[in-house]
């Protein structure tokens, strides 16, 4: 392979469960999302801007022009031995203005859609690597109890801290993980690298699940996978 030419993405496996540890067929990853080589590179740079367009940016401070007073001279220009000087509020002075300080700014830098997309499944690749990516048939849960959330994530074998990707029909999931720490939760129409990152564990469900195959076997009740989010950067 000559240099410069990035290797072919590989094809991923992975063990379809419920909510209840128990094996349900498996799942094969879409290669073009989950098996690709990670872009260090790319997942720096989109993480970067994520990151800077969470600053809201609205610190100040106040130039001599805005500092209230110093209009007069504070005394005449020859004569006392002193440096001569024209106000009051300049910055060398207690109580003047200040320079070359904050001003409101925006932090959001320009990111390619290309780019932002790259570094997402660069993201979940290497968590794909590290077989830190479940795929979970659906959260059958009745009704909101966090016992029942944490049971199953017991069940799942989940240890650390785990990204479960919601989509629109997870209400009452959403209200079961809610009030667990070491859980962050997230719609599938938001998934980011960064947040991917922060995470020991990606969960995803067979309705969330990006560009997925059924496995040998597997009944195919996906319905329509969704397309990997781009970050808001």
């Amino acid at each position: 392979m000559s240099l410069g030419i990035r290797p072919d993405p590989v094809a991923r496996q992975v063990t379809r469960r419920r909510a209840d540890g128990s094996e349900a067929g498996t799942v094969d990853l879409d290669p073009a999302t989950f098996g690709i080589s990670p872009h260090v590179a790319a997942m720096h740079q989109v993480v970067t801007a994520q990151l800077a367009a969470a600053r809201s940016g609205t610190q100040s401070t106040l130039t001599r022009a805005e500092v209230r007073g110093g209009g007069r001279k504070p005394y005449r220009q020859k004569g006392t031995g002193r440096a001569r000087q024209g106000s009051i509020r300049a910055p060398h002075w207690v109580g003047g203005g200040v320079a070359l300080g904050p001003k409101p700014r925006d932090y959001r830098q320009r990111t390619p859609k290309k780019l932002v997309r790259l570094a997402l499944c660069s993201a979940l690749s290497d968590r794909a690597g590290e077989g830190r990516i479940m795929v979970v048939e659906r959260w059958p849960f009745p009704q909101p109890r966090t016992k029942d959330a944490r049971a199953a994530l017991a069940a799942l074998g989940l240890q650390g801290r785990a990204l479960i990707v919601m989509g629109a029909q997870d209400v009452v999931a959403e209200r079961c993980f809610a009030n667990l720490t070491e859980v962050q939760l997230i719609r599938v129409g938001e998934l980011n690298a960064y947040d991917v990152l922060c995470c020991d564990w990606v969960v995803f469900t067979d309705a969330t699940l990006p560009g997925s195959r059924s496995g040998a076997g597997q009944p195919a009740e996906q319905g329509q996978p969704a397309e990997p989010a781009e970050v808001g950067a």
